[in-house]
């Protein structure tokens, strides 16, 4: 099923290429044109990251537990 996000990944190409190739067919400049079907998609991406940002865990305001005990584990060191 497709969620919010997919929906922005699909609109990104078609308002750039979209919007650009209708202004460019209504007879504006295509250094106008791709500015102003770039600019709509930045939109769209820019919306998706800081107004309808993804969220990390429940919504529901409830603390997140793991299932597992919690044990005293010393760091893995990678050297």
């Amino acid at each position: 099923m497709p969620d919010y996000y997919d929906y922005v990944l699909a609109f990104v190409p078609v308002a750039l290429v979209g919007i650009t190739t209708v202004l460019g067919a209504a007879g504006v400049d295509l250094l106008v044109a791709i500015p102003v079907g770039a600019a709509a998609a930045s939109l769209a991406v820019g919306h998706a990251l800081f107004v309808n940002g993804p969220v990390t865990g429940p919504t529901d305001e409830t603390p997140v537990r793991s299932s597992t005990p919690s044990t005293d584990h010393q760091p893995i060191n990678a050297d």
